[in-house]
């Protein structure tokens, strides 16, 4: 429940500080330094001695007559200050200590003590007010506990919650290192539509909205455009990659959300196995700068990523699990299985395709790794390449981490016949019910004509982060989509 009367009462505030002629809200501050690097200079006496104006969100008060203690925070770190009427002047201590609440940002000029209780602190000689908060912050201990208002209100979460604040900033470092790590390799940062005439690159229901302009209909992209990188390979460049958000109308639960952060490649002249070695190489890279170690407990499983990758066939895991053998199958000993090992599916369009996903879905929660999931069947991997080995199986590979699917690559299909037929049974799947099927692009068949080099492809979501934080994620998001309040 809202406390109306304390907001009522910090309004009155406000309006008592416009009627001394204080602006609550100013445009301009002043600040010499961040609290973090003040802290830092206590040794220092010619720098002490200096006058030092600080800014900051007031987190604590604590009043003893014609003295008040202030806690306030930057983005850095807090600092307490002191506020006195021998100081600043009574007329001004009584502004602060009648208009002035937790919550409040303030700027604050003085020198540095210590008090003697030891506390490195800022005695104040001017102050002046930021910006008034008209609403209380929750308490520390007793406030935003229901996990839906903490995602809600996010803002509020991270100001009280310091591991929280850390765990974007982890999540920003957790980019910025896998940039760099494929722009060091030579790929070159791409932009490719987020509106698309047909969806392509994943099999996965879109959204939908309409293009007023064009009068339209289109799709957002449910990929990290693959198949417009592919295109930049039939044009010439050798290393692409696009990082960004894409959008999937499905379901949500812990590992899966509808819009999120995407990372994909695509390297010309190389196969599968060059992206596997890469894509170990990035993760290993990736993992060790954002959280400074490669040893985890995920799951409980306990995963150490700088051991050499182990690599797990598709049929051979599935059989190992269930007993059934995917190319001597059909769909009614699949669900039999499914019902049999208690496995709910979805039912609408399901098809032999499903049934195998999901078959392989049980599966996969018992493997621990790191490493790759190999072998997978042509009929899951619509845009992969076949195996020049065994023709009913691709060269695609999908990293196994703690039970959970990774990422996915291939040896990229660049066959453009091949890959019209495949399109072609894909379209007859979406005709039969099935959504996520993928749509017939003519016009990316029509690229493929012209000759695309051997490529391999390869793509990451930010799950990957919030498996290594061991969180859901959609907590790692930093404004997950939340139903309005009624």
């Amino acid at each position: 429940m809202e406390n109306l009367q304390e907001r009522a009462d910090r309004v009155k505030k406000l309006e008592n500080l416009k009627g001394k002629g204080i602006n609550p809200y100013p445009s301009q501050c002043q600040r010499t330094d961040k609290i973090s690097n003040i802290l830092k200079i206590f040794d220092d006496l010619e720098k002490k001695e200096k006058e030092i104006s600080i800014v900051g969100r007031i987190k604590s008060l604590r009043r003893h007559g014609n003295l008040t203690f202030v806690t306030i925070q930057d983005g850095s770190g807090t600092i307490q200050i002191a506020i006195s009427k021998k100081e600043v002047g009574a007329e001004e201590y009584k502004i602060f200590i009648k208009n002035f609440d937790i919550g409040d940002f303030i700027q604050a000029k003085g020198f540095l003590f210590v008090t003697h209780k030891g506390e490195k602190s800022l005695n104040v000689k001017s102050y002046l007010m930021l910006s008034k908060a008209l609403r209380p912050l929750p308490d520390k201990w007793s406030g935003l506990k229901d996990e839906e208002e903490k995602l809600r209100k996010r803002y509020l979460d991270i100001l009280m919650n310091p591991e929280i604040k850390e765990m974007f900033i982890k999540k920003s470092i957790f980019w910025n290192s896998v940039r760099s790590f494929l722009i060091k390799k030579g790929f070159l940062e791409v932009e490719t539509p987020v509106l698309e005439n047909t969806t392509g690159g994943a099999d996965a229901r879109p959204f939908i909205t309409h293009h007023n302009a064009l009068d339209i209909d289109v799709y957002l992209r449910i990929s990290m455009g693959e198949l417009w990188q592919k295109r930049l390979m039939v044009a010439g460049y050798e290393k692409t990659f696009e990082l960004g958000r894409q959008f999937r109308n499905e379901g949500m639960d812990a590992e899966h959300l509808q819009d999120y952060t995407q990372m994909e490649f695509y390297w010309a002249y190389a196969n599968y196995e060059d992206g596997m070695k890469l894509v170990e190489g990035m993760y290993k890279y990736v993992i060790k700068k954002t959280f400074g170690k490669l040893k985890f407990e995920i799951n409980g499983f306990q995963i150490d990523f700088g051991k050499k990758w182990e690599k797990y066939d598709y049929a051979e895991t599935v059989k190992k699990y269930t007993g059934i053998d995917i190319f001597n199958t059909d769909i009614n000993e699949i669900e039999n299985k499914l019902k049999e090992l208690k496995v709910n599916y979805d039912k609408k369009g399901f098809n032999i395709t499903r049934a195998i996903d999901n078959l392989w879905k049980y599966c996969r929660k018992k493997i621990a790794g790191p490493g790759f999931l190999i072998g997978l069947p042509l009929i899951v991997s619509p845009l992969a390449k076949k195996s020049e080995k065994n023709l009913l199986i691709t060269e695609r590979f999908q990293p196994i981490i703690a039970g959970s699917e990774l990422g996915n690559g291939y040896s990229e299909l660049n066959d453009p016949l091949d890959q019209a037929k495949r399109f072609a049974e894909q379209q007859k799947l979406r005709d039969t019910g099935d959504d996520e099927a993928q749509m017939y692009d003519k016009e990316f068949v029509e690229a493929l004509e012209y000759g695309m080099p051997p490529t391999c492809g390869f793509g990451m979501s930010e799950r990957v982060f919030s498996f290594l934080m061991n969180k859901p994620a959609r907590e790692c998001q930093i404004f997950p989509l939340m139903k309005p309040k009624k």
